[in-house]
């Protein structure tokens, strides 16, 4: 299955993420079928570059998107849809 995720890139305090569409099982930080845009929260204005035509292209074809991406996507009003509220199950106290 094809994903749109997030890959981490930069150095340890200066991160920046590049949006690719990549299978699912493999690597991030391999080879990517296609890098379709970045996002730099760190910048003021939190720079984000997207191109809008091959991410509907691919979701076309069938991508899934990560729930980051899919809310990202929403802000940027590239796909209308409601966000996707995630939450983090809590860690259970081992005693």
């Amino acid at each position: 299955m094809l994903m749109i995720r997030l890959a981490r890139r930069g150095k340890k305090t200066q991160a920046f993420f590049r949006l690719v569409v990549s299978d699912k099982q493999k690597d991030l930080y391999g080879p990517a079928k296609e890098i379709v845009g970045y996002y730099n929260p760190m910048s003021k204005e939190q720079d984000m570059k997207l191109d809008a035509e091959r991410i509907t292209y691919w979701i076309s074809k069938g991508a899934q998107t990560s729930p980051t991406v899919h809310n990202l996507l929403v802000d940027a009003k590239v796909i209308s849809a409601p966000k996707i509220v995630k939450k983090k199950e809590k860690k259970k106290k081992q005693k």
